[in-house]
């Protein structure tokens, strides 16, 4: 089996708490890791850029285009998109290999595991993990990646100031299958600490409802700030 080259994207916005493991993980000569900065106003850039990532500045803040601006300076074949608190499991690279080289296989991801000792929160987990794994729709936290042609051919992540990822997922379902590589990311509990595990995720399938209902991605990332 020929061996990937794989580049790691990540979009970054004040992440200096969250970003320094993150890279620690991937420095190994084999990954290109991509910053994609919208902007921060904290140590995020210094940091990436003292331990020797490549950091580029993204030409407009939103998540869909850093990673689309990303990818265009990836010269790996395939493409991973990671969020700055989210950090793969050993061994990524066969996973990786080995998933993408399974037949019809356009897309895939890792399991979720989340950073906490909340009983709650492993519900959460098992919930996404049995979504991911039977209706084949894993999102941004669990590590995606795709061969960059495919990628390319498929026009990138949408445009959307929220969504994206989902919208990509669903795009992709139309072309082949999206499997779950058999290991765990381990992502901070972070945004479901803020405000506590069952308002994120009653405010997580409100957003989803909204958008199959036609709401507005630029109202749908309205309450989602709120």
């Amino acid at each position: 089996m020929t061996s990937i080259n794989l580049s790691v994207i990540i979009p970054v916005f004040n992440e200096a708490i969250a970003i320094a493991p993150t890279l620690k993980q991937l420095q190994a000569p084999t990954v290109e890791v991509i910053i994609v900065d919208g902007g921060s106003t904290d140590r995020t850039v210094e940091i990436a850029q003292n331990m020797g990532v490549k950091t580029i500045l993204s030409p407009e803040p939103g998540r869909a285009m850093q990673m689309n601006t990303g990818a265009t300076y990836a010269t790996g074949d395939t493409l991973l998109f990671l969020h700055a608190d989210t950090q793969l499991p050993d061994h990524f690279l066969p996973l990786i290999q080995d998933t993408l080289s399974k037949p019809n296989t356009i897309a895939g991801a890792f399991y979720l595991k989340i950073n906490s000792n909340n009983s709650f929160l492993r519900v959460i987990e098992k919930g996404v993990n049995a979504r991911s794994r039977f209706l084949e729709m894993p999102y941004g936290d669990q590590g995606i990646f795709l061969k960059k042609e495919t990628f390319e051919n498929l026009g990138g992540f949408p445009n959307l100031p929220i969504m994206e990822d989902f919208q990509l997922m669903l795009n992709l379902k139309k072309q082949g299958n999206i499997r779950i590589a058999p290991a765990s990311v381990l992502t901070s509990a972070r945004r479901w600490e803020k405000l506590g595990v069952i308002q994120t995720t009653l405010l997580n399938q409100i957003i989803i409802i909204g958008y199959f209902w036609g709401v507005s991605p630029e109202k749908l990332k309205q309450w989602y700030r709120r």
